[in-house]
């Protein structure tokens, strides 16, 4: 879930806000996932990342700034780049692999369970 005060709603699509890590810019919104147990960002990376999407879990999301079109993260660069790889929109909806990038985001410190 997105942590309280974030400023996230749940009728707003952050579809196109740029998404920031706390070491810069990792890409933009592509999509998200709002149901209640799943929540998470699909974030296309552009170039930085070889061109690959990454799924971020809502808990990671710190603030939300709808006027400047921005998510703001928790995490580095290096955390996203070194996450689960996210290959499929299928892995969405698939238990083993939300756990595994929930594990992860967690064994960093961080309330990740998308």
């Amino acid at each position: 879930m997105y942590e309280q005060g974030s400023g996230f709603t749940p009728q707003e699509s952050l579809a196109g806000y740029a998404v920031e890590a706390t070491d810069g810019r990792i890409g933009h919104v592509d999509r998200q996932q709002d149901q209640a147990g799943m929540q998470h960002l699909v974030v296309d990376t552009g170039v930085w990342v070889f061109g690959r999407s990454v799924l971020i879990p809502a808990g990671v999301v710190t603030a939300i700034d709808t006027e400047a079109r921005t998510v703001k993260v928790s995490v580095t660069q290096d955390e996203v780049k070194a996450a689960p790889r996210f290959t499929t929109d299928s892995e969405t909806a698939e238990h083993a692999y939300l756990s595994a990038v929930g594990d992860y985001y967690l064994s960093l410190g961080h309330s990740a369970r998308p």
